[in-house]
């Protein structure tokens, strides 16, 4: 009985450390290519990411990368840096959902979720109609 209590508590402690508050997604993460560092906020009861970093913010012949695939012509000559690439989630039973991702490389806007994995690491999903098509990657905290 006394070893079957340990290994209760044991294992209660070890899901105690996935378990997430709504805000724990707050602050600036990581893409796997390292190439953006995004940065996650609140405004009301809804979560945005902006991206703050760029490994390589200039193109090659020296100017600002715009967003040329921009669907949207007013926003063909926004620089990249800066641009709210994720999009109206909302928290619910321990993700973050019905967001929405924007992809400039494409020029695409997707729906997406976002799932933790593991302390200082998420799953991005993004995905159309249903999540069951779609890609996910893992972004790492920001140290």
């Amino acid at each position: 009985m006394r070893y079957f209590s340990i290994l209760l508590l044991l294992t209660a402690i070890s899901f105690s450390g996935f378990s997430q508050s709504k805000d724990a997604i707050l602050g600036q993460w990581v893409n796997p290519s390292g190439e953006a560092h995004i940065d996650i906020y609140k405004k009301g009861d809804k979560y945005f990411g902006k991206i703050v970093w760029l490994k390589n913010p200039k193109d090659e012949k020296g100017n600002v990368k715009l967003d040329a695939k921009n669907p949207d012509a007013a926003l063909k000559t926004k620089p990249i840096l800066g641009q709210e690439m994720l999009k109206n989630f909302v928290y619910e039973d321990g993700k973050w959902t019905d967001g929405k991702i924007y992809d400039a490389k494409s020029g695409k806007t997707y729906s997406c979720n976002i799932t933790p994995v593991e302390m200082n690491k998420i799953s991005i999903r993004g995905y159309i109609g249903v999540s069951l098509f779609g890609r996910s990657e893992t972004w790492s905290r920001v140290k």
